[in-house]
């Protein structure tokens, strides 16, 4: 697999791509050292400011290391996978699953931490939720989305908040794909309505008990729906 002069565009992209290649494809099994920047910039055509880049996130993905006065080393033949790849991969139930802990926890804390601005928050994305009642499936399920980020978000905790975040893309593609094949809105474009202004109404009355618990109550439900067969 030789190296070759790379096209002008993002060359920091296409170093790294090509460096990629030559240690998933065995060009460069582990433990081998990788040529020097100059060499490796001549054989590229790039500047060696654009090789350094590219180690570096080659290093970044955990398939080379730099020691010390010896030079850079090959140590993994395939890239770690990051937290949201990983996510990307994974199914539904299983995000579910993790996701009731998350936001039980969550909906009690919001309970004792809410602000007036979080309760106005709350009350406006219920609301949203319900307008989109009328919209497709894919915008009702954003507007589910946006209700129970109001309510992670009242819980005031960034932890909870991030973690919440990098569920969503594979959350919603699994609850879209759920009210699609199981066909819950078809009788009711508002599915899930009075459990979830029964979480609001909990968050805003500061009962962290009831919160946690008609969340947990929600979302295994739907887990359920997820699992059957």
């Amino acid at each position: 697999m030789p190296l070759g002069p790379l096209r002008p565009s993002p060359l920091v992209e296409q170093a790294t791509a090509h460096l990629r290649e030559q240690i998933t494809g065995g060009a460069w099994p582990v433990g081998t050292k990788l040529p020097g920047e100059t060499t490796l910039a001549a054989s590229l055509g790039v500047g060696r400011s654009t090789v350094r880049e590219a180690l570096r996130a080659l290093a970044g993905a955990g398939l080379v290391r730099a020691r010390q006065g010896a030079g850079v080393f090959v140590v993994a033949a395939e890239p770690q996978e990051d937290w949201a790849a990983k996510l990307r991969r994974a199914a539904v139930t299983d995000v579910y699953e993790v996701r009731i802990g998350i936001e039980v926890e969550a909906a009690r804390l919001a309970a004792r931490r809410r602000t007036d601005d979080d309760v106005t928050a709350l009350t406006a994305a219920l609301a949203g939720r319900r307008d989109a009642a009328g919209a497709g499936d894919a915008a009702f399920v954003d507007a589910d989305i946006a209700l129970h980020a109001a309510v992670v978000a009242a819980a005031h905790n960034p932890v909870l908040s991030a973690l919440f975040t990098e569920f969503v893309p594979a959350l919603r593609r699994g609850l879209i794909d759920m009210l699609q094949l199981l066909a819950l809105r078809s009788d009711d474009p508002n599915h899930g309505d009075d459990s979830h202004a029964r979480l609001v109404d909990a968050v805003v009355r500061g009962d962290g008990d009831a919160a946690g618990r008609t969340l947990r109550t929600e979302l295994e439900e739907t887990l359920a729906r997820l699992t059957r067969p």
